[in-house]
């Protein structure tokens, strides 16, 4: 009988060759015409023959090696199975920069049990660079281990987030990205859930939080952190805002979601 580790690591090398499929038919088409185009949540919110097609070929690899397996993708894939592991799949987070032809988007797999992510990969096409992480092993970029940077306080924190598509929810948003810019040293905004994940987890960020994300966005990318020494909090609804997700060192994740609960914005 096959090992827990010996199964995770042929998860693991299961998902990496299937976010690198993805990865080669997204870079490949990169600057082509765009086919397909239509919209999901609102009129910005767009979706392509690449999203779709870069789903079908994850899809396709995954049910050849395990097709016992559940899975949940971004683009309408949706099955049960009967293994107890369910894949969790984004062919492509950030098609709006896809679509501009910006280079920061990734495919995100993660495959998770009973108790949450198993393996982890986010794929960033452009750059080839590969993100892998496998429950209780720790996290890696290309093979070299990572850690999750330290910042002495909020204040030194350079941090992501991400808005939502919705007009009503993006005001929302942006009254909290105001209130957050003066206590922190800064804010960004690539694009990708999953690229400000890794980056949390590769020390290019200190920290992340976001609102209303689903879970394709988020499940590789949280098991990233968690594995470079991170905690992922899963924080309630607050403020008209639905629940969101804060990710970094665990004393900066304490203290970014105390801010984002201060609802009437004294902190």
């Amino acid at each position: 009988m096959m090992s827990a580790v010996a199964e995770h690591t042929e998860l693991l090398s299961l998902a990496e060759r299937a976010a690198r499929a993805a990865g080669d038919l997204l870079r490949e088409r990169l600057h082509a015409p765009t086919t397909g185009l239509a919209y999901k949540s609102s009129e910005t919110d767009p979706v392509s023959d690449a999203d779709r097609d870069a789903e079908a070929a994850i899809r396709g690899l995954l049910r050849d090696a395990r097709p016992d397996d559940a899975m949940l993708g971004e683009e309408g894939t949706t099955s049960l199975g009967a293994s107890g592991l369910r894949w969790v799949i984004d062919p492509l987070d950030g098609t709006v920069n896809f679509l501009y032809g910006q280079p920061t988007f990734a495919v995100s797999i993660a495959c998770e049990d009973g108790e949450g992510p198993v393996v982890a990969v986010v794929h960033h096409p452009t750059s080839g660079e590969t993100f892998t992480a496998m429950r209780g092993s720790g996290a890696r970029l290309d093979g070299v281990e990572l850690s999750v940077r330290r910042p002495e306080s909020l204040a030194h924190a350079l941090v992501a987030t991400g808005f939502s598509y919705e007009p009503a929810r993006r005001t929302l948003q942006g009254a909290l990205v105001a209130r957050v810019v003066p206590l922190v040293r800064d804010v960004r905004r690539a694009g990708s859930a999953a690229i400000d994940l890794a980056w949390v987890a590769a020390g290019r960020l200190d920290g992340y939080f976001e609102h209303g994300l689903n879970a394709w966005d988020w499940a590789a990318g949280a098991l990233l952190v968690s594995e470079a020494g991170g905690k992922v909090l899963r924080v309630p609804p607050a403020g008209g805002l639905p629940d969101g997700l804060v990710a970094g060192a665990p004393d900066l994740v304490d203290a970014l979601a105390e801010l984002l609960d201060d609802r009437d914005g004294s902190a």
